[in-house]
Formats: structure tokens, C-alpha cells, sequence
């Protein structure tokens, strides 16, 4: 998703309501300049996103579903996204969960997410504190296995032993990688790239 998509998908959804982006802001409880395109850029440039609980009171407003919000995140007001894979991280850890490509096989439960086209991408539900306070566990990620990875990105890493963990990619070379957890309770971890089954990137998060 890009930053102009989501400021998109805010303005026609205050426009299939009659309203105005200020006046959804308004409607959803918050200060009638939250979706103003003043607020969509900072002074320097760097591009403004919306909170995921603005979007969440202005769906509640607007009396929407998020099936209604991806459809206009895909730029169709009438299509209600794609339904996609949705896994719990312990059931990840299974033996034969998962292909070749990291791609889980046999999951049952679906969540809608906007259309990317060819890309392949899964849900997965949060669990333990070592990404608090940005994930909590219930949070549900999506994630794309086999796209490019540098540090800094949020990963989900799935080690050949089984354990499946949201992380920060920190350095990374032929022999090791190093796993950066966003709590400070919890340190580096640093694993052999042997010991990797695979990492898939972090594309969106719901909170």
C-alpha cells in the first residue's frame, strides 16, 4: 500500500457518506484538521500517515467495514479486496505448515486485504511482548514471503527448528543474521542463516 492509496481510500469513503474529510474527522471524534491534505505531508516533505485508530473511528463513523475500506484502497468501490490466508503463530510452528516458498498450505481461515495483484501474501496473528509496544499479541500482520529484505524492515522469521518470530532485520551476512526486538526487555538475537527456514517482510499491520 502507498501513501497516496490510503489518503484515497479516506477521502471516498467521506465522499460515499456526503461528507467532506473534515467533516469525517468530525464525525469520527476527532479534530476536524486530522484528514485535511495540510496534514497529509510535513513541513520538510516527509509523507504523513494516518493512524490506525483514526481509520478505525472514521470506518465506525462512516458506519464501514474494512472490506468496504480495502475495496477503496484498491480503487474499487465496489469490490471488497481479496480474501487471503490467515494463520495463529503457533499453529506457523507446525512441521508442514508451510511450502517450499514459505506460503502457508492448508489454512482454513481467511481475512479481506486490498488486491495486489500477483503478489502472494498471508495474515498471521501476533503473539508474546517482544514486538511491544508497535505489535501486541491479537495484532494481525501481513506479511509477504520471498520479497527483498533489508535492515531495518519488520520480518517474520521462521527458524528450521520451528519457532516463528516478528522481528527487526539488523545485520546480516553469509554466516548469521540478526533479530532486533522493538521491546528493550528483549535483546538481539543473533542465529546462524543455516538455522533459517525462511523470512517473509511485514506489508501492513492492523492495531
Amino acid at each position: 500500500m502507498q501513501h497516496s492509496q490510503i489518503w484515497r481510500a479516506i477521502d471516498a469513503l467521506a465522499a460515499k457518506r456526503g461528507l467532506s474529510a473534515s467533516g469525517l474527522a468530525r464525525a469520527a471524534g476527532l479534530d476536524p484538521t486530522t484528514f485535511n491534505k495540510s496534514k497529509r505531508q510535513a513541513a520538510d516533505g516527509r509523507a504523513r500517515w494516518p493512524s490506525t485508530e483514526s481509520i478505525a473511528r472514521a470506518l465506525a463513523a462512516a458506519d464501514a467495514s474494512w472490506d468496504e475500506f480495502a475495496a477503496l484502497l484498491s480503487g474499487h468501490a465496489s469490490a471488497a479486496g481479496r480474501a487471503i490466508p490467515i494463520v495463529g503463530m503457533a499453529r506457523a510452528g507446525a512441521d508442514g505448515f508451510f511450502d517450499e516458498n514459505g506460503f502457508p498450505i492448508g489454512a482454513d481461515e481467511t481475512v479481506r486485504f486490498p488486491d495486489l495483484g500477483d503478489d502472494r501474501v498471508y495474515a498471521l496473528e501476533i503473539a508474546g511482548d517482544s514486538m511491544e509496544p508497535t505489535y501486541r499479541a491479537g495484532d494481525i500482520v501481513v506479511v509477504q514471503p520471498g520479497a527483498a529484505v533489508r535492515r531495518g524492515d519488520r520480518i517474520v522469521v521462521r527458524t528450521r527448528a520451528g519457532e516463528v518470530m516478528a522481528k527487526v532485520l539488523g545485520r546480516r551476512n553469509d554466516q548469521m543474521i540478526e533479530l532486533i526486538s522493538l521491546n528493550p526487555a528483549h535483546g538481539p538475537r543473533e542465529l546462524a542463516t543455516a538455522d533459517i527456514d525462511w523470512i517473509a517482510r511485514i506489508v501492513w499491520a492492523s492495531q
